[in-house]
């Protein structure tokens, strides 16, 4: 007889569990068997996720975490927590920082067993990036508080229907000729379904992996510039890819009501590889899958003739 899940049947509150990240932790969650409590400002978001639950497994709740009293309601009773809360915009400090503060302090109080933060790589409290800086006081802010908790440290999101690759596969799709920001800066890009079992994992062993640090990142490396042309090829589309100066880009990003704002542009031009001074996804039992494995099925939609690109171009 099989062992039954150590998630099963428990409940884990996911404040900001709405977002892209949130939603498929989410999934990777109620496929273990748990009860879910989905927090966030605009739980509505995650409606979507109703059909996947069985009855009385998911439930949402408004929540902003900078009320503590918001904070509090969200995570008595549970568990276990997870803290997705993150933006590029507003009061970072306030929101990142002591919104993990405030959701680690509740959670300690009300006897929560487990506590899973999420970070970003880079995330550093000397830095000139407001988020690079607000991720890392909240690492401290929810230690303090919980000081059994599990860190996770992501570098950028991959998946079908969002995130990073997505946002560049419309830009070259739409344009001839496609600005390239910081084309030689690396990434070690992280399909979102690896991270939310990362998330899972820490949840169901907190004895192996509860007050440890961790950077989790995709198996490759690459430069941005490579990024742009292996989408391009995936979509079968010729185009002319044109670097941007640094000088120029955060001329750019510092203009109001562009895709990419200056706390973006700095992240960028860094970098988002791990350090390697961190246990990885391998210490949490995840075997990371690359970009490569995913991204010409995904281009397809994205090509002049779809799924029938090929015939066409053969027949021709």
């Amino acid at each position: 007889m099989a062992a039954k899940d150590p998630l099963h049947g428990k409940l884990v509150t996911l404040t900001g569990g709405s977002g892209f990240f949130g939603r498929h932790v989410a999934q990777a969650l109620l496929e273990r068997g748990a009860r879910l409590r989905i927090a966030s400002r605009d739980p509505r978001k995650a409606h979507s996720l109703k059909p996947l639950a069985n009855l009385g497994q998911i439930a949402f709740m408004p929540c902003d975490v900078r009320d503590p009293a918001q904070a509090e309601a969200a995570v008595r009773g549970a568990d276990a927590v997870v803290n997705l809360v993150g933006a590029f915009e507003g009061d970072l400090m306030k929101l990142i920082c002591g919104g993990a503060r405030n959701v680690a302090r509740a959670a300690a109080e009300h006897g929560a067993g487990t506590f899973v933060h999420i970070s970003a790589i880079g995330a550093d409290a000397g830095s000139p990036a407001s988020y690079a800086e607000a991720k890392a006081r909240s690492e401290d802010a929810v230690l303090e508080a919980f000081p059994r908790a599990t860190v996770l440290r992501p570098s950028i999101l991959f998946a079908e229907n969002g995130g990073f690759v997505n946002m560049l596969a419309d830009i070259i799709a739409t344009f001839p000729v496609v600005p390239v920001f910081a084309p030689e800066a690396r990434l070690q890009l992280l399909f979102v379904d690896d991270a939310a079992d990362a998330v899972a994992a820490a949840l169901a062993d907190p004895a192996r992996h509860a007050g440890k640090t961790y950077e989790i990142a995709g198996p490759e490396a690459l430069e941005v510039m490579e990024l742009h042309r292996r989408i391009a090829r995936g979509q079968g589309r010729k185009r002319h890819f044109l670097p941007v100066p640094d000088s120029l880009a955060r001329v750019f990003a510092a203009l109001p009501g562009t895709p990419m704002n200056e706390d973006q542009w700095a992240l960028l031009r860094q970098g988002n590889t791990p350090s390697g001074k961190l246990p990885g996804l391998d210490k949490l039992g995840v075997q990371p899958r690359p970009l490569g494995l995913f991204l010409d099925r995904w281009m397809t939609r994205y090509r002049k003739h779809g799924r029938f690109a090929d015939r066409v171009r053969s027949a021709a």
